[in-house]
């Protein structure tokens, strides 16, 4: 049997080993600076594996916050993404930038629209992230959300509905509607209807979210959006 590799430092930050960590810093103070072959420092790997104490431990030592791997993620956006509540509270009393989006354009709060974390969202949002940040492809956190089905961020989202751009469309054209609609998140779609989001838009192929929708939700779409007409 092959002897077992030692794990590396990044392994030992990734699954919380703060002890041992400690102790391999202090042998080495190039660690503060080093990053492995994805250009993750050790905070990358603390946060998102959500230990809050080697994330303050390697904050207090002079770690940066807001560090970019060969993706463009940070700390946070990785804590985003992995559902890592407390670090993200951490990262962002530290200072963490909110909007701060990957290669591909990627926000904390896209992610985590996007994985249904709603208390993360709720949190990138009360620290100043963008609820319309989009990514390259145009993609808001909304489109995210009413795409995957994900009902409770898209509520949380139209909580803020002062700010929230509900009829912002992608590159193809897309509301977050016509999203909800192709992939016939029903609820979805039905809630937007009722926040005012618009069923006759037209995409890039000039098609409407009732265009995709299914014949029973059309009919339910439309007696909504004369409910909603009706009270204005």
């Amino acid at each position: 049997m092959p002897p077992q590799k030692e794990p590396s430092v990044y392994d030992l930050a990734y699954r919380g080993k703060t002890a041992a960590v400690k102790i391999l810093i202090n042998e080495n103070q190039n660690l503060k600076t080093e990053t492995d072959e994805n250009k993750r420092m050790l905070i990358h790997w603390a946060s998102l594996g959500g230990h809050e104490d080697l994330v303050i431990y390697l904050l207090s030592i002079g770690f940066p916050v807001d560090p970019e791997d060969d993706m463009g993620m940070t700390p946070l956006i990785l804590a985003s993404s992995g559902g890592r509540k407390s670090v993200v509270k951490i990262l962002l009393k530290e200072g963490a930038n909110a909007n701060a989006k990957t290669q591909e354009g990627h926000s904390s709060l896209q992610y985590a629209a996007s994985k249904n974390w709603v208390e993360i969202c709720e949190t990138l949002l009360e620290n100043g992230a963008n609820i319309n940040i989009t990514d390259v492809r145009g993609a808001t956190p909304l489109h995210r959300a009413a795409s995957k089905g994900n009902i409770n961020v898209v509520k949380h989202l139209l909580e803020h509905e002062k700010d929230l751009k509900i009829n912002a469309k992608d590159i193809y054209g897309n509301t977050a509607l016509h999203l909800a609609c192709e992939e016939d998140r029903q609820e979805e779609a039905k809630l937007l209807v009722a926040h005012g989001a618009d069923v006759f838009s037209e995409n890039k192929e000039k098609k409407t979210p009732l265009d995709l929708a299914s014949l029973g939700l059309v009919r339910q779409l439309k007696e909504i959006q004369k409910k909603s007409e009706s009270t204005k």
